[in-house]
């Protein structure tokens, strides 16, 4: 990370099946100076470009045909590659389901942003879970 650009080198995969959505949270993420960002419209998808991108930090939607955000979650935890499969995933969501807010911590979850995401919202969390990676 350089003192002009802290998101340096950050590498975001975005997994939302709404394009709208995805391209809207693509542009704060560029706004906020991360350049590098990958698109998935599914979690089949998302894993495929986790793969092959190895981000940084993952934004995934809950709710998504054929591949939801847990099923996708679920399939990132138990890669062989530890690397990958502890990569921090973010849940986009307006879910408050106690099952899902429970299942998102028994598999390490690193936060939630509600939909529709600000940008102060998404950096802050961002910022947090990048602080996180650090401390590690």
């Amino acid at each position: 990370m350089s003192e002009s650009n802290p998101y340096e080198g950050v590498v975001v995969l975005v997994i939302e099946d709404m394009a709208s959505v995805r391209k809207l949270i693509k542009s704060m993420l560029i706004q906020i100076g991360i350049r590098t960002v990958f698109e998935a419209g599914d979690g089949k998808a998302g894993l495929d470009e986790a793969l092959k991108w190895r981000p940084t930090l993952i934004l995934c939607d809950v709710h998504m045909e054929p591949v939801d955000g847990r099923q996708f979650l679920s399939n990132l935890r138990v890669l062989d590659d530890r690397k990958i499969a502890r990569t921090p995933v973010i849940f986009l969501t307006s879910d408050s389901n106690r099952d899902t807010v429970t299942f998102a911590k028994e598999n390490q979850v690193a936060g939630y942003l509600v939909k529709p995401v600000s940008i102060v919202n998404l950096r802050a969390r961002v910022d947090a879970v990048l602080k996180g990676l650090a401390m590690r």
